[in-house]
């Protein structure tokens, strides 16, 4: 009779399994994909991930209408983000791609991914200083300023040539420099050309304040006649100590119902702003800006004077000065005089400095 053979009875004790084994092996690999992940995610977050060079800041600009490819496109031409993997992924867990604001930010060398996601979705820029002065005309100030924020000079000059926005504004098309004040103004990079005029206007608002309105009704102008005279007064002279003699010299002509015969406003009429020597051929241009032929002020000012000219007028040297030339030493200043007599001999004197430097237009 053959042995049966059952492994229960077969003398041997079975292997003793231990039940949880698998689960601690599949909770310690769990564990460490957890861990893992927390990692990349921690070093894709906090992990410094901006270069900006040796300036350790730089500057960006998201144009409105940008996307995030647009965004990206800015960064990594620059090379501005170390790990580009990384910061795409903190983006997306910010969602960022659904609130692109444009604007011009600063970054720094010590920016993380968070860092520079958080102030992108905020939009929390960096404002430009917007500075403008030497203008001549309306479409010059619309390229300066076309430089320096995101508006085009394009929408910017058809505001400017807008007859029923400029009439909003209490202004026309020749007193529009009534409303500019050349100075250094903070703005964000994404303003619009409306919304930099809109500006201009409450800032020229601040700076007729109750003294100097006080002052401009005591020399019987106008805000318009005033910029007028400062606009000539700045083509004069740029020594800011001489301003109020010149502009004292403008107002007794203009008291006394001279011709103002101010050059710069021939040079202005003739739109040759090269123009170094003012002829006699170019004082018979039939124009309103011609103060050789015409009484009293031109229509407007013929440029955007500076606040040292506006405030020369208002606070003009009370003399008797009649007549002015420049210095035949080209120090910049010039020689006033009372007499018609001392001011040729005066004249003569610069005249034959030119033709030395043989300077004849």
């Amino acid at each position: 009779m053959s042995e049966y053979y059952h492994p229960r009875y077969s003398g041997r004790k079975p292997r003793n399994r231990r039940p949880g084994r698998g689960l601690v092996i599949t909770l310690l690999v769990l564990a460490i994909l957890l861990f893992s992940a927390v990692y990349v995610v921690y070093t894709s977050a906090w992990k410094t991930n901006v270069y900006t060079g040796e300036n350790n800041t730089a500057y960006i600009t998201i144009p409105t209408g940008s996307n995030f490819d647009t965004v990206k496109k800015h960064l990594y031409t620059h090379g501005l983000v170390i790990n580009r993997k990384s910061f795409e992924l903190v983006a997306r867990l910010k969602k960022y791609e659904k609130s692109i604001k444009p604007g011009r930010y600063k970054l720094s060398n010590s920016m993380n991914n968070l860092e520079l996601v958080g102030m992108l979705r905020s939009g929390r820029q960096e404002p430009v200083k917007v500075i403008f002065n030497n203008i001549r005309t309306s479409d010059q100030l619309a390229g300066r300023i076309s430089k320096q924020i995101e508006a085009d000079s394009l929408s910017i000059i058809n505001l400017l040539n807008d007859s029923v926005y400029l009439d909003s504004l209490g202004v026309s098309k020749h007193s529009l420099f009534t409303i500019i004040i050349p100075n250094t103004y903070e703005f964000y990079w994404n303003t619009t050309a409306k919304a930099f005029i809109n500006r201009m206007k409450s800032e020229s608002d601040k700076f007729w304040n109750s003294e100097r309105l006080k002052k401009l009704g005591l020399i019987n102008l106008n805000r318009l006649e005033a910029i007028t005279l400062a606009s000539i007064v700045e083509k004069e002279t740029n020594k800011n100590d001489e301003k109020p003699r010149v502009a004292g010299v403008y107002l007794n002509r203009l008291t006394k119902g001279w011709l103002l015969e101010a050059d710069p406003t021939l040079v202005f009429a003739h739109g040759d702003f090269e123009m170094r020597r003012v002829l006699n051929i170019h004082k018979q241009i039939e124009s309103p800006y011609n103060t050789y032929k015409f009484r009293g002020l031109p229509p407007g000012p013929i440029c955007l004077p500076s606040v040292s000219s506006i405030d020369a007028v208002l606070n003009h040297e009370q003399h008797d000065y009649m007549f002015f030339c420049a210095r035949e030493d080209f120090s910049g200043y010039h020689n006033f005089a009372r007499s018609l007599e001392q001011h040729n001999l005066n004249a003569w004197k610069y005249q034959q400095a030119l033709n030395r430097k043989n300077i004849y237009k």
